[in-house]
């Protein structure tokens, strides 16, 4: 954690004094400010990595002054500090891009982790920011809309896989935006002046899967009355994205592991060899490594596939990204209907907070739609919402330590549960290190029962 500049926003001179003797403790240097006046001036024309924001402040909330800060530069992890924890303010606070909400008196190893997972964060939105300048005609990263730290870690694994020839491997359930991972890899790539060929292996007849991918001669069957070019020959030179190759048949699987070694394929009803260059990206929302196992995908294909891995978290385990992704929805859509609607009340998007999406980014976007095309006034209401959303008891918030920890309780151990206690794939699927998993796990008392 050396080196990071902190700009400490406290009052309270004993806390400010506390403060800095912890950072200095670690490395750092920090810049402190005694109210929100000074800290904007202070931010404004200073270069820091992170900033320590007091809740209550003499000239203003912590709120007002994270909103300006925000203004001023939008990428700079806020962690909020605040006696006088309640859920509706971490809401809030979150929602404005606050990047963690702690109680007082401050836990020091807690806050020297959560400095720690921020200025990586920030690292990581650093080198996506770099790289969007560099790439801003090239790949729409509009169309890619996250805050959350997972979201970061996976886009900068796809800036890396972009700049290999290797095949790649994206699971994830469905509606978490597979198919927009694999094109922005494609974007990204030294390929992107070729085509962009997607396959949705699922929607087709297993009769005609070989056919689409690999494509046939005149009269090569019943109904084929002249050649047809395949997908793979199509993408030669780009990429092909097989989505769900879950369901790719025993008797594909084969031929589909020889254009890969091989980089030919032949057409049905032909016996010619045509040679084609197609990077393969595939995707899945199974388990794929039980298929394996229980026989039904072949074990040499998975790992011919499975070269770079990435795997996209449900929208329940990013929740941090809901805001954003609804007003980017709310604008597309209220365009395409042509009404104008300015966003959502509170109570609405709390409702769509306490939900789980199932159906991921796709619900959502459905989700939104249909409240656009139902409302009557200028914001989306509870009301706008399908009842299946719309929490109809109001739930009584505890203190917000409570709550925070609660959640992280039974995330780490269902994490762990479907690792078998593997804490590194648990760590790796949480976003976390395993450093701070075995912390955590110690703090609540995570234990294997034996």
């Amino acid at each position: 954690m050396n080196g990071i500049n902190i700009l400490v926003v406290e009052d309270e001179k004993n806390q400010r004094i506390l403060l800095k003797r912890l950072l200095k403790k670690e490395g750092n240097e920090p810049e402190e400010a005694e109210n929100g006046n000074d800290a904007i001036r202070a931010f404004d024309r200073g270069d820091f990595d992170l900033v320590l924001l007091d809740q209550r402040l003499p000239d203003m909330s912590g709120i007002e002054v994270l909103k300006k800060l925000k203004e001023i530069n939008p990428i700079i992890p806020v962690i909020i500090l605040t006696a006088y924890a309640n859920v509706e303010d971490a809401v809030n606070a979150m929602k404005l891009g606050a990047y963690h909400y702690l109680t007082k008196p401050i836990n020091p190893d807690e806050l020297t982790i959560i400095i720690k997972n921020a200025f990586e964060s920030l690292k990581l939105k650093r080198e996506n920011e770099e790289l969007k300048e560099t790439l801003k005609e090239k790949f729409r990263y509009d169309k890619i809309i996250y805050a959350s730290s997972a979201m970061e870690e996976i886009m900068s694994i796809v800036s890396r896989a972009a700049g290999s020839y290797a095949n790649v491997l994206i699971t994830g359930e469905s509606g978490t935006g597979k198919e927009l991972i694999a094109g922005a890899i494609h974007n990204l790539s030294k390929r992107d002046k070729k085509n962009f060929v997607t396959t949705h292996l699922a929607a087709l007849p297993e009769t005609l899967v070989e056919a689409e991918l690999f494509g046939y001669e005149k009269g090569a069957f019943t109904g084929a009355d002249k050649r047809r070019i395949g997908k793979f020959e199509f993408a030669s030179g780009g990429t092909i994205f097989l989505d769900e190759i879950g369901e790719l048949p025993q008797s594909v699987q084969v031929k589909l592991l020889r254009v890969i070694q091989e980089k030919k394929i032949v057409r049905l009803g032909s016996n010619e060899e045509i040679p084609v260059d197609a990077r393969v990206i595939c995707a899945t929302n199974k388990k794929i490594e039980n298929e394996v196992e229980n026989g039904t995908f072949r074990q040499d294909l998975f790992y011919r596939l499975n070269v770079i891995r990435i795997h996209l978290p449900p929208l329940r385990r990013r929740k941090e990204d809901i805001p954003l992704l609804i007003d980017h929805f709310v604008r597309v859509h209220s365009q395409k209907e042509q009404k104008r609607i300015k966003g959502l009340t509170d109570e609405a998007m709390k409702n769509l907070l306490k939900y789980n999406f199932p159906g991921n980014i796709r619900e959502l976007e459905n989700i939104i739609e249909q409240a656009i095309v139902l409302a009557r006034g200028e914001y989306l209401t509870k009301e706008s919402l399908p009842v299946s959303i719309i929490q109809k008891k109001r739930i009584t918030a505890g203190k917000l330590n409570e709550t925070i920890e609660r959640i992280e309780k039974e995330m780490i151990q269902e994490s762990l549960r479907r690792n078998d206690w593997n804490q590194s794939n648990a760590a790796s699927e949480l976003g976390i290190s395993e450093r701070v998993l075995r912390y955590k796990m110690n703090k609540y008392g995570v234990k294997k029962k034996v």
